[in-house]
């Protein structure tokens, strides 16, 4: 796949800041994918990990160094409605999880073998990547009746390069409809840069992680969904206002997602909350290796 954006859907990116691939995964990269993360948690004993939620609501896993120190791991995040008021597990340990995170990419490897898969080098190729990185991976689950809400955010807050060079790649793992909680985003909204940052906190007596800033102003008239068939690749700008609703559906809606920032002629942000480590630095795309 030498090209694997049209001049088309290049154009409708530089425009709006998101497109839709459909088709970009096989069924087969898809089914394992998920059938790798089965796995993971097949083989995950929830009483060996901190018991942490994962929110964006109220960030309540910037209380805790389990997600502080993810990046170079795999670590399980759970949805708020899937724990008693113990932390103890009210559902089975496959329907309780927000989210994985924050090295699948490197980690395992059915996601390496896609992260760094020839079509994405193409992609970052096509997106004018010079020397590009991937810097954190996520599968996300919305579990059917409570994957939680994800506010809209701008990825550059949490990913901050100087100058912004995050990019998303987000993959649907199985059909992603209104009804299970599909991406919805602000056409354009990459052009309405944020000063805001998600930042390791300074105060050592405070939570792990901070914000810099209040949110920026939001005006929810100007989203779109984007509704999107299994094996779609959605590009993300990491300066495009997104979010997603609520899974209240019997589905799920599983998703992979990693970002990629740009080394060339840029600084990655010291006070960013993820930070490369000597087990794990920052990995090249093109080169495939630290």
């Amino acid at each position: 796949m030498e090209n694997p954006l049209s001049p088309e859907l290049l154009s409708q990116y530089r425009r709006e800041g998101c497109v839709c691939v459909p088709g970009f995964l096989t069924d087969d990269e898809a089914n394992s994918l998920r059938a790798s993360c089965r796995r993971l948690v097949e083989e995950m004993d929830p009483t060996q990990h901190t018991p942490t939620i994962f929110s964006t609501s109220d960030h309540n896993q910037s209380r805790s160094s389990y997600f502080v120190d993810s990046g170079d791991k795999v670590h399980f995040f759970f949805e708020p409605e899937a724990l008693d008021e113990n932390s103890k597990l009210k559902v089975d340990k496959h329907r309780s999880l927000n989210k994985i995170g924050h090295a699948l990419h490197w980690l395992v490897p059915e996601f390496k073998k896609v992260s760094f898969s020839t079509k994405m080098k193409a992609v970052a190729r096509q997106l004018r990547f010079v020397s590009p990185a991937v810097v954190q991976s996520m599968y996300i689950f919305k579990q059917p009746g409570i994957g939680g809400e994800v506010v809209p955010h701008k990825d550059c807050t949490f990913l901050s390069t100087e100058p912004q060079s995050c990019v998303g790649f987000w993959f649907a793992l199985e059909d992603v409809t209104l009804e299970n909680g599909c991406l919805w985003y602000s056409p354009g909204s990459h052009n309405n840069p944020t000063s805001r940052r998600f930042i390791r906190n300074p105060d050592e007596t405070g939570d792990l992680t901070c914000f810099t800033a209040p949110p920026d102003p939001d005006d929810p008239t100007k989203y779109i969904p984007i509704p999107v068939p299994k094996g779609t690749l959605v590009l993300i700008n990491g300066q495009v206002d997104h979010k997603s609703k609520k899974n209240t559906s019997p589905n799920s809606r599983h998703i992979y997602t990693f970002h990629v920032i740009e080394r060339h002629d840029t600084t990655w942000d010291p006070r960013n909350w993820l930070q490369p480590t000597p087990e794990m630095p920052f990995t090249g795309l093109y080169e495939n290796e630290p």
